[in-house]
């Protein structure tokens, strides 16, 4: 076994029908004519799984080294929970167009239908269009039966709730949570490591292949929550070189960090990896000790220090969760997504 150490990731880009030109050039490639959607930063979805690119290990797909690692690169209390599976999914989302109007079920449906995972969710908006909005709950109460005649007559964005947008606002979509992200919105997308969506309205128009998109309108109708609740949107407070709570659920916690100096963070009491998704500036994470993990980087190896750019992810094995995150500009501020399972608390 080569030894651990923070993993960055071969670019994961997806082309879809409501992308855009912007993914590129965030993430320092040059741009083109591709209609990108979403950059896949770090996942272990068949088909969509993440490459590493840095180090010993450069080449080998991410489910290999849950597969080989386990516990090592996981945490044991997230092996003992989800085997040898990674149960995270992070993305970029470049919306140009409107996306489908969707739901995503709960883990008992989503195991007894598809067997895999169900899909709760987090947006951190990265940049919003002035007047850009999106779609998160219902604005009134609803049967399944006006569920149904509305998206039969093409109304059901009548009962959404509309959430005007800037950057820096973040919402946490549930599972059962009607929702869609408007064109002029490009987020950071925390989730269940899980592909099923159930589109329910998609604005009659076509797909890439020039067909109209599949609908899963009666799939949808058992796993929708059709409560109405008071707050759609994350509350917070920015706070400067401090970890600050964005969402904290059994499934993942994201924290955001702002910093313009040296910050230590020293998470092994969550037994968890811990992914950092770049928002705006760049870093160097800096290994300080492994734990006790035999099998991790030992300081002074090269692996131990890795330089995080915007637009980009690096996830930390559980054994090298005691590091710096190094503000790489003297007078800049760096802006991060941390992300990780809580094993204590939940």
């Amino acid at each position: 076994m080569q030894p651990l150490y923070p993993l960055l990731f071969e670019n994961n880009l997806r082309t879809v029908v409501w992308g855009g030109h912007n993914l590129k050039p965030i993430k320092g490639l040059p741009a083109d004519d591709e209609c990108v959607g979403e950059s896949w930063e770090v996942s272990a979805v068949p088909g969509w799984e993440s490459v590493v690119k840095n180090g010993p290990l450069a080449g080998r797909k991410l489910s290999e080294l849950v597969a080989e690692y386990g516990e090592l690169l996981l945490g044991t209390s997230v092996a003992d929970k989800y085997g040898n599976e990674f149960p995270i999914l992070v993305k970029f989302i470049d919306a140009v167009r409107d996306l489908s109007i969707q739901v995503h079920p709960n883990d008992e449906i989503a195991k007894a239908r598809h067997g895999c995972f169900g899909k709760s969710e987090m947006w951190y908006v990265v940049k919003a269009a002035p007047g850009a909005f999106l779609y998160s709950g219902f604005n009134q109460p609803i049967s399944k039966y006006e569920y149904e005649k509305r998206v039969e007559d093409g109304s059901i964005c009548e009962v959404l709730q509309r959430h005007e947008v800037k950057a820096g606002d973040s919402f946490y979509i549930p599972s059962g949570r009607v929702h869609a992200i408007c064109g002029g919105i490009i987020v950071a997308e925390i989730q269940q490591s899980s592909d099923i969506t159930y589109r329910i309205f998609d604005y009659n128009r076509p797909g890439l292949d020039g067909k109209l998109r599949q609908l899963h309108v009666q799939e949808a109708k058992d796993a929708i929550d059709y409560k109405l609740y008071d707050n759609y949107k994350i509350d917070y407070e920015r706070k400067l070189n401090k970890p600050v709570s964005l969402v904290e659920t059994p499934f993942f916690v994201v924290k955001l960090l702002e910093v313009d100096r040296a910050f230590h963070r020293k998470l092994y009491k969550y037994d968890s990896f811990v992914v950092y998704v770049c928002i705006e500036g760049d870093c160097t994470i800096n290994v300080k000790s492994t734990n006790g993990f035999g099998r991790g980087v030992m300081p002074g190896e090269e692996e131990c220090v890795v330089h995080l750019v915007e637009g980009n992810s690096c996830l930390v094995p559980v054994g090298c969760a005691d590091y710096d995150v190094v503000p790489a500009n003297e007078n800049g501020v760096t802006k991060l997504l941390e992300v990780y399972i809580d094993n204590k608390n939940f």
